[in-house]
């Protein structure tokens, strides 16, 4: 029996762009996501329970950015509710919301501020006092493998991966119930992917933090998922446990989607 609660429920949710196609009676726009249901759980409160780790896969076009924007409340649904811990989104004040459930895009940037400042930022905002703001930084710093040279610098001086590392970090100190991440790992070298991985991992265990990542690396969210996600043309086309998905079929169906015409967002 489960009875983990669901932390994030979404129902019957489109997305339409605004651009109007030229077919006959079509007032909407072109569909993006089409009649999305989604429940997404948090543990139980029990000693060995944990958040779910959700692996978000599909095609270019799929949709899988826009569902995470959708989410974090970048965009807005067409039609259909978004529910977080059973309160209507629109009914939850947008800052309120994004402290909660936190996204992490490909392109972050750290505002013009040193690491450092950035790290610290969110959480100067909140008014903590500062040995706590530090105690975070480093905790956080340290589990990702973040060198304190890195602190002085801006981003100017950090590489792709570096800064998608940072952006990651600064995201965590949050301590959100949901954390969002829009292929994390997409810059980074095999060894460091792999550790975050064990460390988003090791955060759903020890503090039951609901985890929803897009990622085209097939093996790293095979590591990584208790639950897959499957998106093709907007459809959420499977929504499976790890335990149950075929592997070997679901990068032939992926390769096989990838060479036909999808959406192009």
């Amino acid at each position: 029996m489960n009875t983990a609660k669901a932390i994030l429920r979404l129902e019957q949710v489109n997305l339409f762009t605004k651009l109007k196609t030229q077919l006959p009676g079509n007032q909407q726009g072109y569909p993006i996501l089409r009649d999305i249901d989604l429940e997404v759980f948090q543990g139980d409160g029990s000693a060995n329970a944990c958040g779910e780790r959700i692996a978000i896969v599909g095609p270019v076009g799929a949709g899988k950015t826009s569902l995470l924007r959708l989410i974090n409340r970048l965009i807005e649904p067409t039609s259909g509710k978004l529910y977080l811990e059973n309160q209507e989104y629109r009914q939850i004040p947008v800052i309120q919301l994004r402290q909660m459930l936190v996204l992490v895009l490909q392109e972050s940037k750290l505002l013009g501020m040193t690491v450092g400042q950035s790290l610290a930022y969110p959480l100067v905002l909140r008014g903590l006092p500062k040995q706590t703001i530090q105690q975070r930084v480093n905790h956080w710093t340290d589990q990702l493998h973040i060198p304190n040279e890195w602190l002085e610098q801006t981003e100017v001086q950090l590489s792709a991966g570096q800064r998608q590392l940072v952006a990651i970090a600064r995201a965590l100190v949050i301590q959100p119930k949901i954390l969002l991440l829009d292929e994390p790992t997409s810059t980074l070298d095999t060894g460091t992917a792999s550790h975050l991985m064990q460390v988003l991992t090791q955060l759903s265990q020890s503090h039951q933090t609901t985890i929803l990542m897009v990622n085209h690396q097939l093996e790293l969210a095979q590591m990584f998922c208790t639950r897959l996600l499957h998106l093709q043309q907007g459809h959420l086309f499977a929504n499976q446990r790890a335990s149950e998905i075929d592997w070997i079929e679901l990068r032939k169906n992926l390769i096989q989607a990838a060479s036909q015409d999808d959406f192009g967002f």
